[in-house]
């Protein structure tokens, strides 16, 4: 895909995942073309330091990866000062539910695992099938998560910066309901249950089912010391079993078992790919849109209700 090569970004916090878009985007555009919105001292690319010298700039394309408590202020400047931009929201859109629309400029939200082959596999490998039930699980250890801070100190331990594996695991939620369709609740349990020093959540069981799905089942944590991301699919004549992070699709179809191997892509490729789908400036099937990303804030928000009322 060719892209204009003068058009000019922005990136609103460099934290782990903004040094990621930086990178990425880095290599799509020229690095003079790079304006980073954030308060510490880069060489690499040019810096700002306050959200009011985005008027001098006039980014064509902005992306948005503070941490979630400040997307709404953001996305608020942005829409009473600019026009006509398309903006990437990093995941999750809001911390809690808003009623904030977007009207004058374009968004998106960053669920880049809809990007994912094995993810997009599954959505055309079930399409017609007869499901009975989901079992999704997603861990990984916070600890190893960010090496140059402490994941004491990280804004995924902070409650006030929208930490929490609800909201910070919140891609499981939104591909549950890209694959199978919206979700009701008839249990969920979050809340802090190991010895990891933060005070947000650190643990997810949430049970319910979809219209196309009678049982669907996501636990999400922080704690587990082997990253893990896994999708059971059971239904009609056929049993699946994907494994996100070993990159295979285990499938048996009556009697017969076939295995799926997804080798051939790098490092950041879902999110790359997310990129180049929204500089495209034309609605890729894949991209979660501003409707979509506020959807998922208030499934989490029915989630914590129900937990906290349980």
């Amino acid at each position: 895909m060719s892209l204009a090569t003068n058009k000019s970004i922005l990136i609103s916090g460099y934290g782990s995942i903004g040094r990621k878009h930086a990178n990425i985007l880095s290599k799509i555009f020229k690095k003079k073309n790079i304006t980073i919105l954030t308060k510490q001292k880069i060489k690499s690319f040019t810096t700002i330091h306050k959200l009011k010298e985005l008027i001098k700039i006039k980014p064509n394309y902005i992306v948005i990866s503070n941490p979630t408590g400040d997307h709404i202020n953001k996305l608020k400047f942005i829409e009473k000062n600019y026009r006509n931009k398309i903006i990437l929201v990093e995941k999750p859109l809001f911390s809690k539910p808003n009623k904030f629309k977007v009207k004058k400029n374009k968004c998106y939200v960053g669920y880049c695992l809809r990007f994912n082959p094995i993810i997009n596999f599954l959505k055309k490998k079930i399409k017609f099938k007869k499901i009975w039930s989901v079992n999704i699980f997603c861990g990984s250890y916070l600890p190893d998560w960010r090496k140059n801070i402490s994941y004491k100190n990280s804004a995924s331990a902070k409650k006030s910066l929208g930490g929490g594996v609800l909201l910070e695991l919140s891609h499981e939620l939104d591909y549950a309901q890209w694959l199978f369709g919206k979700i009701k609740i008839e249990h969920s349990k979050s809340k802090k249950i190991s010895n990891l020093n933060i005070e947000t959540d650190d643990f997810l069981n949430l049970v319910g089912r979809t219209d196309k799905v009678k049982s669907i089942q996501i636990t999400l944590n922080y704690f587990t010391r082997k990253q893990t991301r896994q999708i059971y699919i059971d239904g009609k004549n056929f049993s699946l079993q994907a494994d996100l992070i070993e990159r295979k699709v285990v499938f048996f179809n009556k009697n017969k078992k076939k295995i799926y191997r997804f080798k051939n892509w790098q490092k950041n490729f879902e999110l790359k790919q997310q990129h180049l789908a929204v500089l495209k400036n034309k609605l890729d099937y894949r991209l979660c849109t501003f409707e979509e990303g506020k959807q998922i804030v208030d499934l989490v928000s029915k989630i914590r209700f129900k937990s906290f009322n349980a």
